[in-house]
């Protein structure tokens, strides 16, 4: 597991359960007790943490929201699809975040860059949890959207939403849908959050629909785009080949996160 991986897996962890230990981290991710120190101090250095005389202890609110938004389930598989994600970043480049526990996963490893702490970023979301967990790193600017929140996904969405977003250009977003399927697109289960996934990926230069496996070949209620506005898929290996055949032949181009 690379370095930033691993920070991404620490921060996780630690939202799971509050608090981790230097042994805990070294059995379950086989770097060094030094390795797992230097990481630590360096997630602390961020304000992401506070360091205990063995291990770490969650900081803030920025990991209160996540503990009752973040979906267990396939957490692995998002981790590897936000570090993907995150490596199509470039530093000082204006990124978009909808809501959802994948986009989640990407703003914790976009903080765990350190080129991009040094050199700095802008991130534009409508999710009130991922604005919480970026507004403790000074060196990214936080654009919130505003709007009315959604209490099932913390997203913010209405036409204060679309106000903003009709002024601003990204570089970069990252969508999340609740299904993708070849004929329908990438889909929601509410039509407010699908209007403003929309309107952002038609403000970024590049859109990426970001999905396990678990949401490919099925559809949602509410429409958001096809190939034409999200080319690009980033998934898992547990996508079947006749559903990435079906992809591709609609025009997505489809990448499994390594």
């Amino acid at each position: 597991m690379n370095r930033a991986a691993r920070l991404t897996a620490i921060l996780d962890l630690l939202a799971e359960q509050g608090e981790v230990g230097i042994d805990q981290l070294v059995e379950r991710f086989g770097a060094s007790a030094a390795t797992t120190r230097r990481d630590l101090d360096s997630l602390a250095e961020r304000r992401l943490l506070t360091r205990t005389h063995g291990g770490a202890v969650a900081q803030s609110v920025a990991y209160e929201l996540p503990i009752r938004y973040k979906s267990h389930h396939g957490t692995g598989e998002k981790e590897r699809i936000a570090a993907a994600a995150s490596a199509l970043v470039e530093p000082g480049q204006v990124v978009g975040l909808s809501g959802g526990t994948t986009t989640n996963a990407i703003a914790t490893a976009l903080a765990a860059r350190d080129d991009l702490t040094a050199h700095g970023l802008t991130v534009v979301t409508n999710a009130v949890n991922i604005a919480a967990q970026l507004a403790m790193r000074p060196e990214f600017k936080v654009v919130v959207t505003g709007g009315v929140i959604h209490p099932r996904s913390f997203e913010l969405v209405g036409p204060f939403v679309e106000q903003l977003l009709g002024g601003i250009r990204l570089d970069i977003a990252f969508l999340g849908v609740d299904g993708l399927e070849a004929e329908s697109g990438g889909t929601t289960r509410d039509e407010d959050e699908a209007a403003v996934n929309r309107m952002m990926a038609e403000r970024a230069a590049q859109a990426v629909i970001v999905a396990d496996s678990s949401k490919i070949g099925r559809p949602a209620f509410a429409h958001v785009g096809s190939a034409e506005l999200f080319p690009l898929v980033l998934t898992d290996a547990g996508v079947t080949d006749a559903d990435r055949t079906r992809l591709t032949d609609a025009g997505f181009e489809v990448r499994i996160a390594p």
